[in-house]
């Protein structure tokens, strides 16, 4: 270390040019840093730097030039002086880092309440879709949940071992607030599972079928919430193109209430003035879910909501087939990439796994078009954390 300082009785006010080289974050080459200090600071400065683990290279009186510091292989200058620790590249925070997760878990769940249950389906549907909302007072600690995530739900009963049945997750159908507004209920949508087996016998789903036939009044484990996957951005400039089938329409549903509710932008103080996108898919008309309220955001806001339906069973796509939501992609591929050249747009999608392929083959014819290759395309976008897909 070499220090020059002519005399010591200097003013207080007099300059001083400190040169010190600092170590970087792992093997990063050292920097080398000037600072200016008054006399009277002098002494504090070089405890910091030696706190540090710097090196003070030179000491000048300012007014004598500043002398040059010792080449270093690969010294870099630097904005401002440290701070009473070494200089590292802050960690970047992530994402949503206060959104609740697993506050009950399997072995110590929640027993939520129902107050209710009804159908989602108008008559002529196929299947089974129930509402069902679920009471959740009393926790200690409050299940709170963000909009996006999932819950789990464990079923009464035993499986064919006589072990408790595992539980299942489903996606959140209610804002934060509950469809009530009153923050201590949370909705579900649930279709009932039923297929054939080898044997062409019908089966029904065990939690599917345990939800979709309870009674009001009845107690239900709940644990959760789950999931960062599906979040929506904080920005209310922001895009959202939303792709759904069937019950995947739950997260949607929690958005729009989100963005065009009155009493959910008044609650969140978050008014959306970007632009959203809903196509939904069904196989009839009476399947759609929650048609009602989409048609009066569409009609209340035309400016920010647009809602397109492919209704399998009952409408044709161009090539005279049947109408699914990847048709419909297809359809509106300019204005869906020229929304994706955009950083401040996101894609949701949610549903039946089933969706994927046919999604990803629009997709890529879509990209194409405009001379863009969707295999490199999408990688990107689900590294900028704009591509959320949620499939079961």
């Amino acid at each position: 270390m070499r220090v020059s300082i002519a005399g010591a009785g200097q003013s207080n006010s007099t300059l001083f040019t400190v040169i010190a080289s600092g170590r970087q974050v792992g093997s990063r080459p050292s920097v080398i840093e000037t600072y200016r200090v008054g006399f009277n600071q002098l002494s504090a400065l070089f405890k910091r730097l030696g706190a540090t683990g710097a090196n003070i290279l030179a000491v000048t009186p300012a007014g004598q030039g500043a002398p040059t510091p010792p080449s270093t292989p690969a010294a870099e200058p630097v904005a401002s002086a440290p701070a009473s620790k070494p200089a590292a590249t802050p960690a970047k925070k992530k994402p949503h880092a206060n959104v609740p997760v697993n506050t009950y878990k399997p072995k110590t769940p929640f027993v939520g309440t129902v107050t209710e249950n009804y159908s989602l389906l108008k008559d002529g549907a196929i299947g089974r879709v129930q509402h069902i909302t679920f009471d959740l007072s009393g926790g200690d600690p409050q299940l709170e949940y963000v909009e996006g995530q999932s819950i789990g739900i464990i079923p009464d009963g035993e499986d064919a071992k006589g072990k408790p049945h595992k539980l299942r997750l489903y996606s959140i159908a209610s804002t934060r607030h509950g469809d009530n507004y009153q923050d201590n209920t949370v909705s579900l949508c649930v279709r009932q599972l039923e297929y054939k087996n080898e044997a062409g016998e019908q089966i029904y789903g065990v939690c599917s079928t345990f939800l979709c036939d309870i009674e009001p009044g009845s107690k239900v484990k709940i644990t959760g919430p789950v999931g960062k996957e599906m979040l929506l951005p904080d920005d209310e400039d922001a895009n959202i193109i939303m792709l759904a089938t069937g019950t995947g329409i739950a997260p949607m549903r929690t958005y729009l209430r989100k963005m065009f509710e009155p009493r959910e932008r008044e609650a969140n103080g978050w008014t959306f003035r970007g632009k959203a996108l809903l196509f939904m898919g069904a196989p009839k008309t009476a399947n759609l879910l929650y048609d009602e309220d989409f048609n009066h955001y569409q009609e209340t806001y035309p400016d920010n909501f647009r809602y397109t339906k492919a209704i399998s069973r009952e409408q044709k796509n161009t090539k005279g087939g049947r109408m699914y939501i990847q048709d419909r992609v297809l359809e509106h591929a300019e204005e869906i990439f020229a929304m994706i050249e955009d950083p401040k747009t996101h894609v949701y999608m949610c549903g039946l796994r089933g969706m994927e392929p046919g999604i990803d083959e629009a997709m890529t014819a879509a990209a194409a078009a405009k001379g863009l290759d969707w295999s490199e395309l999408r990688p990107q976008l689900k590294k900028a954390d704009r591509w959320h897909v949620e499939t079961y």
